[in-house]
């Protein structure tokens, strides 16, 4: 009798891990909304069932564009949860509406994935982990960096060879020309450029990128101080939000560099680190350079080609996956981490408004 109950246990399960993914979309606004359509059709493992979104042009434009049916469209959250009953929610909401989109799906058991960051300011983030806590639901924050390979090859390097020392200080560079230079959507333009709905300007769109990797390395350590200086180079284009941000992160033993930029002249993702014994230089996912050892001068800088990441890290589906699986969301992706995140760009907007170090201790 125990041996049969286990073994029809054993092939319900079995069935059920090849059921595909049921995931609904909560916005269309946010133009990366587009490059998870496009990873979508590469995961057969995944079925899209509803899409939520207020805007009945953007509703169309994106049944039409990706062959949606468009009785999975919804003009209401609510409505959308409760027809579809998805397993999990990727949000393309504008960041000021995360909240909401969490506080919808907590009370239903459904896993959020949004996109960077996790909110407009702490009261958000606060909400947001009230909800996931209330109802025990994981909330995942998708960052591009998060599936470099370059990303793992640093931790490797500093946390589990500790072959460079001690981190003694990090540089992040993120950003591009600008989101009108680049030629983002209009709705995507709109929000990006509100400090109400985006948080700020590119101290929130680029500035988060820095404050993520940096609180990961430094294991979901809270710095000590937060020091930022914006400028606002182009308000013809963008006139009610900074399009230049530099923030310093202070620590006890380090120091962190967040450069923030819709003015670089052609689009990066940079990350340095630099140890007692060495440093690792990452320019984008796939291009590493690292120098190590002090000795009689060191070794001389080489050029690595990182290793792929695990299965479950390649990309941010196959992430959202293994958590609605069972996996719980830590690192880079993780709740813990993203409430830190905020915290440093929440006081960066401060320092930046008043000209003073914000103190976090």
């Amino acid at each position: 009798m125990c041996f049969r109950l286990l073994f029809l246990l054993s092939f319900a399960a079995a069935a059920w891990a090849q059921q595909p993914l049921h995931v609904a979309i909560a916005g269309l606004v946010h133009g990366h909304v587009d490059g998870f359509l496009r990873l979508a059709q590469k995961h057969p493992e995944v079925q899209i069932v509803g899409v939520f979104e207020p805007s009945e042009e953007l509703r169309k434009q994106y049944a039409e564009k990706y062959q949606m049916p468009e009785k999975i469209f919804f003009a209401d959250l609510s409505k959308m949860l409760e027809q579809t009953k998805p397993q999990a929610v990727a949000t393309f909401t504008n960041t000021f509406d995360h909240p909401m989109v969490v506080e919808a799906c907590a009370p239903r058991h459904i896993a959020v994935m949004m996109e960077k960051p996790l909110a407009v300011s702490n009261e958000h983030a606060r909400r947001i982990q009230a909800a996931s806590k209330r109802y025990d639901i994981p909330v995942i924050v998708n960052y591009e960096t998060s599936w470099y390979p370059s990303k793992g090859a640093i931790w490797e390097i500093f946390k589990n060879q500790q072959s460079a020392g001690s981190i003694r200080k990090m540089v992040a560079m993120d950003g591009h020309q600008g989101p009108k230079e680049i030629g983002v959507g209009p709705f995507f333009l709109d929000f990006l450029g509100d400090p109400k709905r985006n948080g700020a300007g590119a101290l929130f769109d680029f500035g988060c990128y820095g404050a993520n990797l940096m609180t990961w390395l430094m294991e979901n350590q809270r710095p000590l101080s937060v020091m930022a200086v914006t400028l606002h180079i182009k308000p013809e284009i963008y006139p009610h939000v900074e399009d230049e941000a530099t923030v310093l992160v202070e620590y006890p033993k380090a120091t962190g560099i967040i450069q923030a930029s819709w003015n670089w002249p052609f689009g990066r993702k940079d990350f340095e680190v630099y140890g007692e014994k060495g440093y690792a230089i990452s320019k984008g996912g796939n291009e590493l350079r690292v120098r190590l050892g002090p000795e009689k001068g060191g070794s001389p800088e080489e050029t690595r080609t990182p290793p792929p990441l695990p299965a479950d890290e390649h990309d941010s589906l196959a992430y959202l996956t293994a958590v609605v699986h069972g996996m719980k969301p830590s690192g880079v992706s993780g709740l813990d981490n993203n409430m830190i995140v905020t915290e440093i760009l929440d006081a960066a907007r401060e320092s930046a408004r008043t000209g003073k170090k914000v103190s976090l201790r």
